[in-house]
């Protein structure tokens, strides 16, 4: 029985060596790699990257090494190795819109954001139709304030692709922040068309309908976003200044205490809840929020200041 084992194990070895020797050009290597990768095992996907780098390849074979390489390190958060990688891979395949692209993904994370502008728009000379290419070229350019620039962008985007409801959102989002609050519902309606279940788009429609002054709405649209996703403590606190907006007292505090379940160190949520806490007259309750919040974050002491002692004047008279 022993020696059927040590057979048994010996072959298991011989086996496994030949397996190992069967990987001799860089595509069996590139392949092993991607194969390792799709397991989630990065750095074993990165070491068979190495070896078909390391070996003569056509410069086709070793682009798509550097590149699956790079997507490998970009996994890790290693975005000055992989936008090291999709480098080497664009001075192999100059003319390959999907290296500029994804380098212009890792310096846009970087935070390069120029850049990251460059390559997007070098992917799109090469391929005027790559929708994902215009709108994150938008997304860099509104990272900068460009605003318009990014609209259009976002615009061209869909252009090319009628349901890419991530430009829909991004264009929204761009929309908001120019305060064109009817064109952002429209363009998060739409996307929320193309994905129902996109919880942002809800909230941030919710914002933009808050602005209008539309407080039902906004409040239907956070709570719709709680429900999509219930652990997002920023729609709880945007749902409590809604209710504020109703004169919901009750409900605006239980959301800012929702929110402070989620995150305990808002000092935001402490403060305008004990604001709440001072119109409901549980005095005691505010100053403990108040006291908290200026202590985690002082400046929120001068906002508050003139609220308190107006309030603590009106309570005193007689």
């Amino acid at each position: 029985m022993k020696s059927a084992l040590v057979l048994l194990f010996l072959l298991t070895i011989t086996l496994t060596a030949a397996y190992a020797q069967k990987l001799k050009t860089a595509e069996e290597y590139n392949n092993r790699g991607l194969e390792k990768q799709s397991r989630g095992d990065l750095d074993g996907a990165i070491e068979d990257y190495t070896a078909a780098i390391s070996l003569k390849g056509k410069p086709g074979t070793l682009a798509v090494a550097y590149n699956n390489r790079a997507n490998a390190r970009m996994s890790k958060n290693d975005l000055e190795g992989a936008i090291a990688d999709y480098g080497k891979a664009i001075e192999l395949q100059p003319e390959n819109e999907e290296n500029y692209y994804n380098r212009g993904v890792g310096l846009m994370a970087k935070g390069d954001n120029d850049a990251a502008i460059a390559d997007f728009t070098k992917a799109i000379e090469i391929s005027p139709r790559l929708a994902p290419a215009y709108n994150n070229r938008g997304n860099a350019r509104k990272a900068k304030g460009d605003l318009d620039g990014a609209i259009a962008d976002y615009t061209s985007a869909l252009e090319r692709n009628a349901k890419y409801f991530q430009a829909f959102y991004n264009r929204g989002l761009a929309l908001l922040t120019k305060k064109d609050f009817d064109g952002a519902i429209r363009d998060y309606t739409k996307a929320l068309e193309l994905a129902p279940r996109f919880a942002d788009a809800y909230a941030d429609r919710g914002q933009a309908k808050q602005a209008r002054g539309d407080f039902d709405g906004a409040i239907a649209d956070y709570t719709r976003a709680i429900e999509l996703k219930p652990g997002d403590a920023g729609t709880y606190f945007a749902r409590a200044s809604a209710r504020e907006g109703k004169n919901d007292l009750d409900g605006a505090a239980a959301d800012y205490s929702k929110t402070l379940e989620l995150e305990p160190g808002n000092a935001q949520a402490l403060a305008y809840r004990g604001a709440l806490r001072v119109l409901q007259g549980r005095e005691a309750e505010a100053d403990a929020d108040f006291e908290k919040a200026f202590k985690l974050d002082p400046s929120l002491k001068s906002q508050f200041e003139d609220f308190i002692r107006q309030h603590k004047r009106a309570n005193s008279k007689p």
